[in-house]
């Protein structure tokens, strides 16, 4: 973790130009701003009352979206997860001005400085947050876990929750979250690993606030918390897509594995790292059991990242059967409605179905207009968070030009050899040749500029 020292105020003043370049909301239109003010007092009345249930919240400590509460039971042997997400769909409707600003936005959009929310803050962190300050509506999804971590949805239905805590992943102590949490993540863990799923996270390069002004440049581990908190989500999306797909409707998530050429490259990449790739052994199991901590296996994670096609948002086709390769499952996005726009029309449709009554026409209509506003959105938040990553790093060197630094090459491409630097947490570019993946290099840093977000480094060994 590096402290930014900006003086200049460089930091700030590229932060903006970030803002303007990609056009990042400051704020919302009157009128949207009016509506929610009004949707925010609507009383729920199609909801149950489950304010009996100790739901509890498990998030980044400085949330305020909150999407998901949970509480757990047993059933016998299977454990029953009460997984309740936000009921925006109950303080938004179809063609609304908040509907409408909505679909403009796509998703939320986060930056260090904060965030362009999807939805006002009146909802998104007050009215609609299932924070515990009071009854929230929800829509409550039973998922059923059996112990090989099989799922299945049980019930869905719209109820008024109570959340007990406001839990946070750098804090929370086992004792704080509900009998099973450990054992149901384990549950949907060990069904990953049989169905020979990919989803191991590397750490992820991040600017955050340090809570006094300022600001730092990372990389971020994931915290068991936090993986274990991710399988509720995963629980509860898998059992969504497949009651969606059996209904003939929805919209998932699907991403195509890495193919046959770029799995050879990445075994040539994992010979350079010294990694131990069995011939035998698929990419998913190698994956599978690499460790982020290590940075060499964190870096051949980022490698296989890269390799992989980006996910996309498909609607429900006959005779086609919508596969997340990461995932080895049919996958669909319903936890978190507060920061993506398509999850408020997923969590309606499973609403519907479970409840034996028709998707709604209105939401049927959207699956085929929300991969092209996902993708969108998708595509704005990489290139904000490149561009604040690009900006920290540029920040964080200036003054130290024409100094050698010790580097290791993590990738090669057809622009030159992607390297991190040994001592500080950069990922940049050097044109070298004759490298490969893991080769150790001295790099000299030739040029800044903080305005332009590059940093330019020449190969001195």
């Amino acid at each position: 973790m590096k402290a930014l020292a900006d003086p200049t105020g460089a930091l700030s003043r590229g932060l903006a130009a970030i803002r303007t370049q990609f056009k990042v909301p400051e704020s919302f239109p009157p009128d949207v701003l009016a509506a929610a003010e009004v949707a925010a007092k609507r009383a729920p009345s199609d909801h149950v009352d489950r304010t009996d249930r100790p739901f509890v919240t498990l998030d980044p400590a400085t949330s305020t979206d909150l999407d998901q509460a949970f509480v757990i039971d047993r059933a016998g042997s299977d454990l029953l997860l009460h997984y309740a997400i936000a009921d925006v769909a109950w303080f938004v409707e179809d063609g609304d001005p908040i509907d409408v600003e909505a679909w403009r936005r796509g998703a939320t959009l986060y930056l260090p400085d904060g965030k362009a929310g999807l939805y006002p803050p009146v909802l998104s962190e007050g009215a609609a947050s299932l924070l515990p300050d009071g009854p929230r509506p929800a829509v409550v999804f039973t998922v059923r876990v059996a112990p090989d971590g099989t799922v299945g949805l049980d019930g869905v239905e719209r109820a008024i929750i109570r959340s007990r805590a406001k839990l946070a992943y750098d804090k929370v102590a086992e004792a704080d979250l509900p009998p099973g949490f450990a054992e149901l993540a384990g549950r949907i863990q060990a069904a990953e690993r049989q169905r020979g799923a990919a989803r191991v996270d590397p750490p992820e390069q991040e600017v955050a606030s340090d809570g006094n002004g300022g600001f730092r440049l990372a990389f971020r581990p994931r915290l068991l918390s936090e993986d274990r908190n991710a399988a509720l989500s995963l629980a509860t999306n898998l059992a969504v897509a497949n009651a969606l797909q059996a209904h003939r409707t929805g919209l998932f998530r699907t991403m195509e594995a890495p193919d046959e050429r770029a799995i050879g490259r990445l075994r040539q990449t994992a010979r350079a790292f010294g990694l131990d790739w069995p011939a035998g052994t698929s990419l998913d199991a190698f994956e599978a059991g690499l460790d982020p901590a290590d940075p060499k296996q964190a870096a051949f994670m980022l490698a296989i990242r890269r390799a992989s096609p980006g996910a996309l948002y498909v609607p429900f086709r006959d005779g086609v059967t919508p596969w997340h390769a990461a995932m080895a499952a049919t996958y669909a996005h319903a936890t978190a409605p507060l920061r993506r726009l398509a999850d408020r029309y997923v969590v309606q449709a499973t609403l519907a179905i479970a409840n034996g009554n028709p998707v709604p026409a209105a939401t049927g209509e959207a699956f085929a207009k929300l991969p092209a506003v996902m993708a969108r959105a998708d595509a704005i938040a990489g290139q904000v968070e490149r561009s604040v990553i690009d900006l920290a790093e540029a920040v964080m060197l200036s003054g130290r030009e024409n100094e050698i630094l010790p580097a290791v090459v993590t990738d090669i491409d057809g622009r030159g050899a992607r390297i991190q630097l040994a001592d500080l947490p950069v990922v940049a570019r050097v044109d070298a040749h004759r490298v490969a993946p893991g080769d150790a290099l001295r790099v000299r840093l030739t040029a800044i500029d903080a305005d332009r977000r590059t940093v330019t480094f020449q190969r001195i060994s």
